[in-house]
């Protein structure tokens, strides 16, 4: 059995759903997960898990990521993207300058309330909310406060900006196009979102479903390459099989949730230090 990451750089016009179902075939295994979900006109990094690696994707919710955002001002619509119904638009309007749109944009950097675009997968009572929006039920979208650690005008056209912005997880690139067009008192929309980084893994370093296809298995990143995030543990070598089973180990250090495991120079899996005790919480078979 093969395990691993792939670091996908998914095409527009596909959904995620779509380019893990296309790796399967590839590796002929029904084990394929990803890790942060791109919407289908999104491009960019996606990471793919195969077999074994997707006891872990879990762990890479929390990796920060990064994103070349392109917004349109002039025109919103009622998905925060160019595939939903235009419900407003400026006529003639005059295209802010990179000095407002650098004021603006600073009102977004640090901790912020955002409410996400009522076209996504959040469920709302068990219920996506783009399957409540597609038929026109009245629901309210929840507020989340996500993080935001920079954002960058890199480029201005006759009604449109590309930013870059660096995020925790959790934020809707669709609802901060939305609001900031708000806060230059434009109606706005996301023209194209590419994204550059989850983690550890770039975009300059991606491979396309193709190439995936020629290397096969040369493509594999270990997993624990990819978890390199995590704080590690050194686990004293005799107690691997009190881990591997599930036995606690006595440790005198502060709890943590989330440990990368290695001993002897191997990856042994995640752990977790809880009242004194190691236990393992994902181990690799």
């Amino acid at each position: 059995m093969i395990d691993g990451f792939i670091n996908l750089n998914k095409p527009s016009g596909m959904t995620s759903h779509d380019a893990v179902n296309r790796v399967r075939k590839i590796f002929s295994t029904r084990k394929v997960g990803h890790a942060g979900t791109l919407d289908p006109q999104a491009c960019g990094v996606l990471p793919i898990a195969i077999n074994q690696a997707t006891k872990f994707i879990e762990y890479l919710a929390d990796c920060d990521k990064t994103y070349r955002a392109e917004i349109l001002f002039g025109t919103a619509t009622d998905s925060g993207d160019l595939e939903g119904e235009v419900i407003a638009r400026a006529e003639n309007f005059y295209m802010p300058t990179a000095d407002e749109l650098n004021a603006a944009l600073k009102n977004f950097v640090g901790e912020i309330e955002q409410t996400p675009p009522k076209f996504s997968a959040i469920k709302i009572h068990g219920r996506k909310a783009y399957d409540l929006a597609r038929k026109n039920l009245a629901f309210d979208m929840p507020t989340r406060r996500v993080k935001i650690s920079r954002l960058e005008l890199v480029a201005i056209d006759e009604n449109s900006a590309t930013i870059e912005i660096d995020c925790g997880k959790g934020t809707y690139i669709r609802s901060l196009a939305i609001d900031i067009g708000e806060r230059l008192n434009l109606p706005a929309t996301l023209k194209n979102l590419l994204r550059l980084k989850v983690g550890d893994f770039d975009l300059k370093s991606s491979l396309t479903l193709d190439e995936i296809k020629k290397f096969g298995e040369d493509c594999l990143l270990p997993i624990e390459d990819c978890l390199k995030h995590l704080p590690t543990f050194e686990l004293d070598e005799r107690r691997i099989r009190a881990f591997m089973n599930g036995l606690p180990t006595t440790i005198h250090l502060p709890d943590e949730k989330v440990l990368r495991i290695i001993s002897g120079g191997k990856f042994l899996g995640v752990g977790r230090i809880e009242r004194g005790e190691l236990r393992s919480s994902k181990i690799i078979a």
